[in-house]
């Protein structure tokens, strides 16, 4: 298909190269500028836009929303819709899309890496080969086993529960904790995050990443995993209270931490960067070639269809006719 100039849409945000290249390759669609030349845009555009295509950081907040009177939906590259204000879009009736279950698998195998890496120690492992300690020091201190542990997953929707599914083979024991439990699940419920932490070796974050999540795992629930508890987060660095980590982790207050998802990428604390007990990850949960092609082709989908036909393929919130 060749290339064509979409007046009625704008690109806002920092896009993934896979979705730059697969969007540039259909169409031709201005990007929103940041100031000062974005008045000039806006004064000149913001009456034809009807569609804002984003992905990545800034995002789409209350602001740009009303800076866009005839904005009908926000079609986002990434399942994750917490760079978009949804209060704002539920307001005025737009429809937001994201791209989930193409990214679940991928997501749900990162997570599965940060608990082999975070309890058997490869990383650090790999570290002491490279820096000849091996050779120096002696043998590598032990790891922790994964299987047969106690695994809690805070957020059991399509990521969290691949995850629970390929920590069956490693005959791990599976609780989880919902707003509300998960009808037919085989899993243990629990009441609450801190119940969930106080019982479970390794908690995994998979939960969404908005305003009621924020802080979800705070101090008291990574201090009811102990010194003995890991925590994995494959969400958002929101969901996790990062300073009270920090300071745990420092002070061997926990036992270890795998993360992939931090408050304000890319920056991580620093205090993080000499601790061998966790593993950082820079935001790749999903990045594999073939998952972010998925992920761009079905963003594409949700914007055709929706000059196509009025409707979005897969919708967090439908538009309001």
């Amino acid at each position: 298909m060749t290339a064509t100039e979409i007046m009625s849409a704008v690109r806002v945000g920092a896009f993934e190269r896979t979705f730059e290249a697969e969007l540039a390759a259909r169409y031709d669609i201005a990007k929103l500028p940041d100031a000062p030349h974005r008045a000039a845009f806006l004064a000149e555009h913001a009456a034809d836009i009807r569609v804002v295509i984003t992905s990545g950081p800034p995002g789409v907040d209350a602001d740009t929303i009303a800076a866009l009177p005839n904005l009908e939906v926000i079609i986002n590259n990434g399942a994750g819709v917490d760079m978009i204000d949804m209060s704002a879009a539920r307001r005025r009736g737009i429809g937001v899309s994201n791209t989930p279950d193409v990214l679940s698998d991928t997501v749900a195998d990162t997570a599965l890496g940060l608990i082999l890496m975070t309890l058997r120690r490869f990383g650090a492992a790999d570290r002491y080969v490279r820096a000849g300690r091996w050779v120096r020091d002696g043998p590598f201190p032990y790891g922790r086993d994964v299987s047969g542990l106690q695994v809690g997953i805070l957020g059991l929707g399509r990521i969290g529960s691949a995850i629970a599914t390929r920590l069956l083979g490693f005959d791990c024991a599976i609780a989880y904790h919902n707003r509300h439990r998960v009808d037919g699940s085989p899993y243990r419920y629990a009441e609450s995050p801190v119940e969930l932490a106080e019982s479970v070796d390794v908690l995994v974050v998979a939960t969404t990443g908005d305003p009621k999540t924020r802080h979800l795992v705070d101090r008291a629930v990574l201090e009811a995993l102990g010194p003995e508890g890991y925590l994995v987060n494959i969400a958002r660095g929101s969901v996790v209270d990062q300073d009270a980590l920090v300071e745990l982790l420092a002070g061997g207050a926990l036992g270890g931490a795998g993360l992939d998802v931090f408050v304000d990428e890319p920056r991580v604390p620093p205090a993080l960067f000499d601790l061998d007990n966790v593993v950082l990850f820079p935001h790749i949960g999903s990045a594999t070639a073939r998952t972010r092609r998925a992920m761009a082709l079905l963003a594409i989908r949700n914007f055709e269809s929706y000059l196509n036909t009025g409707e979005l393929v897969t919708p967090v919130l439908r538009p309001r006719r």
